[in-house]
């Protein structure tokens, strides 16, 4: 079991290391451009990542259905219920990026941020949400790959689409003198080159297969339908997000920018902790498929423990890098400083996010979807309220020592988070989850 779970945890890990890498390489090159482009950036990215972030079920909604009935022995048919996934993908793709684009100055101010902040926030994110379509067709096409415990593929992709964004940003930031524009239009044109790929893949497979490839209705409704309690729980632990956003623009751009900062190295940290996670949806999935009800449990067990673990051992790689981490963004000494206080409670609180990542991954694969949905929107309910209004009039929130940032992301890990363990764990540690059959 340790074996297969490594088989898949390990492309999956470098993968979604590379997947945050596209913001962490604007985030550098945008940052030398000044603080006030730096802070657009976290502006325009927490609302793109929204915007993005609220489909994401179309990865993991998918990587449990195809795992399920890949476990009952039908390959084909789980590739027939992934192609629908990748239908539905591009629908959302295509309404997102027309309502985003409609909506960015009104999006932009609800953020926060100077005049100067929000009109090069306007400026990236319009241009961003061309690249909404090929965003979500690459969730969908890599969670089915998943699902059929695939992960080595969305890795290659991953990892050249990751280095296409470097040098076209590159190119055209500094190259072409485009600034932040730069670095949007070169970010949409690798995502797009990364769908394309992904897509490609898929037509190849269901081929073989012989599974149908145009549009099937009931299939993109099942897949919409089933996606609905995900795409709950994803608001609403978008909403959590933004809100830490909206408190950082009350502390002024330095700390709005010093937050971009510490949320994309935290959002890189929980992609690499998620690798477990994925691992986790696809054996359980499958597990379940095959009705081998204690080997899911064996292996759900395992991989919280291996959470808990590696959450401890990257916490304690950051700690230490906390002063120097925020140099590679910026040249702002000020800003350096605001973020190296919210990297010490991060380190802190990385043990507990391990934990959360990978037992959050094991309900999914299981299919326990409704159960995962109420307890973030509850925990979001208790959060975001008693933040806000904790943090009214630029009030630093209590145990943050006089420093924005490490207040934030101490309410944020030790308040947050630790509600979504203990709902988590509290499922978890029943039976309810253990359901079996190619479909739940």
């Amino acid at each position: 079991m340790r074996r297969e779970i490594l088989r898949l945890a390990v492309p999956a890990f470098l993968a979604l290391v590379a997947e945050p890498l596209f913001l962490l390489a604007d985030s550098a090159i945008v940052g030398h451009l000044g603080t006030e482009p730096l802070a657009a950036l976290g502006v325009a990215s927490s609302i793109l990542i929204t915007a993005a972030g609220v489909f994401v079920f179309l990865a993991y909604g998918t990587t449990s259905v195809v795992a399920r009935q890949l476990g009952a022995g039908d390959e084909r048919r789980a590739v027939a219920a992934g192609v629908d996934g990748l239908w539905l993908s591009l629908g959302l793709g295509a309404l997102a990026a027309i309502v985003v684009a409609v909506a960015t100055p009104a999006l932009c101010a609800a953020v926060g941020g100077s005049s100067g902040v929000q009109e090069q926030a306007s400026t990236y994110l319009r241009l961003s949400a061309l690249g909404l379509p090929a965003m979500l067709v690459v969730l969908g096409a890599t969670g089915l790959l998943r699902g059929l415990q695939d992960t080595t593929t969305p890795l290659i992709v991953a990892v050249a689409g990751f280095g296409a964004n470097i040098a076209l940003n590159l190119a055209l930031v500094y190259g072409a003198g485009l600034g932040i524009a730069g670095s949007a239009i070169g970010t949409v044109i690798a995502q797009t080159a990364m769908a394309t790929a992904l897509v490609i893949t898929v037509v190849r497979k269901a081929i073989r297969l012989g599974a149908p490839l145009s549009p099937h209705t009931a299939g993109i409704l099942s897949a919409a339908v089933g996606g609905i309690p995900l795409l709950v729980r994803t608001l609403a632990l978008r909403g959590v997000i933004v809100a830490t956003t909206v408190v950082a623009a009350r502390y002024g751009d330095t700390v709005l920018a010093a937050q971009q900062i510490v949320a994309i190295v935290w959002n890189g940290l929980a992609f690499a902790l998620d690798a477990l996670a994925i691992a986790a949806q696809a054996i359980t999935g499958k597990a379940l498929g095959a009705a081998e009800v204690e080997q899911a449990r064996s292996a759900a067990a395992t991989m919280a423990r291996w959470g808990i673990g590696a959450g401890a051992v990257t916490g304690l790689v950051l700690a230490p890098l906390s002063p120097v981490i925020g140099r590679v963004f910026t040249s702002d000494p000020a800003v350096v400083s605001a973020a190296a206080w919210g990297f010490v409670v991060v380190a802190l609180m990385e043990w507990l996010a391990g934990f959360v990542f990978v037992v959050d991954g094991v309900l999914m694969g299981a299919g326990d979807t409704v159960w995962l949905a109420v307890a973030m929107v509850l925990a979001g309910v208790v959060w975001v309220p008693l933040t806000l209004w904790a943090s009214a009039g630029g009030q630093v929130l209590p145990g943050g020592f006089g420093q924005p940032l490490a207040g934030l992301w101490l309410w944020f890990g030790g308040g947050f988070m630790a509600l979504r363990a203990v709902g988590l764990w509290w499922r978890f540690r029943a039976d309810a989850w253990l359901v079996t059959g190619a479909a739940r």
